[in-house]
């Protein structure tokens, strides 16, 4: 438009300036080496007019040209695109089908023209991963980490679901302590790192993230308490397993305060010391535990405590009798006096053991008694000469296995009648 004006502008002023210098004015002469070419200067203003007409012409035919040639692009640009996205949403609907290869060839195939191509080659991976394809799925990857950088979270998380699916632990382990580095607050960085951490054993490297996993609400208190347990038992069993008693002991040592005084850890620090015959060890962690004991965690300490195998265990017995004095459960007052029983057997107070034993065999649940109990009580009387009781016992010991079967009996019959309802 303003080109337009501009020549406007100078043909109006040559119209009005013509006839004003009509009478007075000169002429142009232009000499090359073989022309000469003259002409007046009201003919120079129409000429250059004209040459500016000509080339603002040309200007407009090519600047036409262009416009026509990348709209005509941008509208295949759109409707690839468009055909891209509508085949990439079928490919999403043969994943969740079950059928990864046609899933793959839609979601691959187009993965380039769609909106979001980093995810598309993602999913992708993950289809061909899901048919096996190993080869394609890396494939998929390296293309994503091309349009995203090595440093994108949704690349490296999906890279490192595929090496666990690929069963490459090692690699898995490598690629999952980097994203921890990059995103050590995720929650699927930490759902990762978790399954890839205890199936690769690797506790300890899970023990220093339990703080990490305990703030990020991945898990309700009962399911992290068994994650938290989960990691005590993996992290005792390799210092025994490598190192041994010593090793073990060394270990507990140099653990924190609030660790040692963690009753399922105390309970299976003994567990190992009694089963490796380290009966002295397991003793004396006993006697620094067993006032701190929490209640929810008596019965299995109990049960190991009558495991111990030393002489002298005057200070747990007395510990035990003064519990026994408490209100508590039928089943723990049963391992309590169990304990005692079997702590005054092995430190030849038979009579005593023979009191405790006979007390647990009267116990009202049937349930709480073990066959082993009935066959130690038969055994002391026994040792006192008392063979009338230790027929008795035998006797007692198969009437109330009999009538724990046929309780046991009856509640399956109960339940399948439940079920056929």
């Amino acid at each position: 438009m303003f080109r337009v004006l501009f020549l406007m502008v100078i043909l109006l002023v040559g119209f009005i300036a013509g006839p004003y210098i009509s009478g007075k004015q000169g002429y142009v002469r232009i000499l090359t080496d073989s022309h000469s070419i003259e002409m007046s200067i009201t003919m120079l203003v129409v000429f250059f007019v004209i040459a500016l007409a000509v080339i603002y012409g040309i200007e407009w035919l090519i600047t036409r040209f262009i416009r026509l040639s990348s709209g005509t692009y941008n509208w295949f640009s759109v409707r690839k695109r468009r055909k891209a996205q509508q085949q990439i949403l079928q490919g999403f609907v043969k994943m969740d089908e079950g059928n990864y290869a046609k899933a793959e060839k839609l979601i691959g195939k187009n993965a380039k023209h769609s909106s979001e191509p980093i995810l598309n080659f993602v999913k992708a991976a993950e289809a061909a991963q899901q048919r096996g394809d190993e080869f394609s799925a890396n494939k998929y990857l390296i293309e994503a980490t091309e349009l995203a950088g090595p440093d994108n979270l949704i690349v490296e998380l999906a890279r490192t679901r595929i090496l666990l699916q690929q069963n490459k632990l090692p690699t898995a382990r490598t690629a999952v302590d980097s994203l921890l580095v990059l995103a050590p607050q995720n929650v699927e960085v930490l759902r990762l790192a978790i399954t890839i951490y205890l199936r690769s054993h690797a506790y300890t490297a899970l023990d220093n993230l339990l703080p990490q996993i305990a703030k990020s609400g991945l898990y309700n208190s009962d399911d992290y308490k068994a994650l938290h347990q989960q990691v005590l038992d993996g992290l005792l069993d390799e210092k025994m397993n490598e190192e041994g008693v010593e090793g073990l002991l060394q270990w507990w040592a140099d653990q924190s305060r609030t660790r040692r005084q963690d009753s399922y850890a105390i309970i299976g620090m003994i567990r190992r010391l009694i089963d490796s015959d380290d009966h002295d060890s397991a003793y004396n962690l006993v006697l620094d535990s067993m006032k701190r004991m929490d209640t929810n965690d008596l019965l299995p300490f109990l049960n190991q405590v009558a495991r111990l195998q030393v002489s002298n265990s005057e200070k747990v017995i007395k510990w035990l009798e003064k519990t026994g004095k408490g209100n508590l459960s039928a089943v723990i007052t049963v391992a309590l006096v169990r304990a005692i029983g079997y702590l005054s057997l092995r430190a030849n107070q038979f009579e005593k053991a023979r009191q405790a034993f006979t007390q647990v065999l009267a116990a009202e649940d049937k349930s709480c008694i073990d066959i082993q109990d009935y066959t130690i009580a038969a055994y002391l009387a026994e040792k006192a000469n008392d063979v009338a009781a230790a027929q008795q016992i035998r006797q007692q010991c198969l009437k109330d296995t009999m009538k724990i079967e046929d309780k046991a009996a009856v509640s399956a019959s109960d339940l399948l009648s439940l079920e056929k309802k």
